[in-house]
């Protein structure tokens, strides 16, 4: 004699699983391909993300950054657009900067008088506050490895503005 019960939980958790299973490949090719949601944290872009006063009941938090990838096909990036980078120190890190300079760019340095012209597949990227940004000022021009561009982001009180 077959359980039916027994059985229909079985057909409707391998359903389950099923619908589980696709819905995370297509998220995962979302991600990877057109756009991905990632935190920001520190005070390296502030005010732009993470402002100083940014904070839920009291508690620092972080905003939020969608980040288009679509930029990425054509390599169409300009001056003043906010990316999200591989560290050249730590592979593992990713930063997120705003671009000073495109390739073959003069740029002077602040701290000093001398100029920079950044190389051909580089880019020059510095924080919005340059006392807590760890950035080209620090280890120089960046290969272009960029991860994606910077579209939305959302601030830990849950309002979403764009960048421009």
């Amino acid at each position: 004699m077959l359980n039916i019960g027994h059985m229909t939980s079985q057909n409707s958790f391998w359903s389950f699983t099923k619908k589980c299973f696709t819905f995370g490949i297509i998220a995962l090719t979302i991600s990877d391909r057109y756009a991905s949601v990632m935190p920001v944290r520190g005070l390296s872009m502030s005010p732009t993300l993470n402002p100083v006063n940014n904070s839920f009941m009291g508690l620092p938090c972080d905003d939020y950054i969608l980040v288009e990838k679509f930029c990425l096909q054509k390599y169409q990036f300009s001056h003043g657009d906010v990316i999200v980078f591989l560290s050249p120190r730590n592979h593992k890190e990713k930063h997120v900067k705003r671009i000073i300079g495109l390739p073959g760019d003069w740029l002077r340095l602040s701290s000093s008088y001398d100029a920079v012209k950044v190389p051909k597949g580089h880019c020059w990227v510095e924080g919005d506050n340059s006392a807590s940004s760890l950035d080209s000022r620090f280890f120089g021009p960046v290969s272009c490895i960029i991860l994606g561009r910077l579209l939305r982001y959302c601030c830990c009180n849950l309002t979403c503005c764009n960048l421009t």
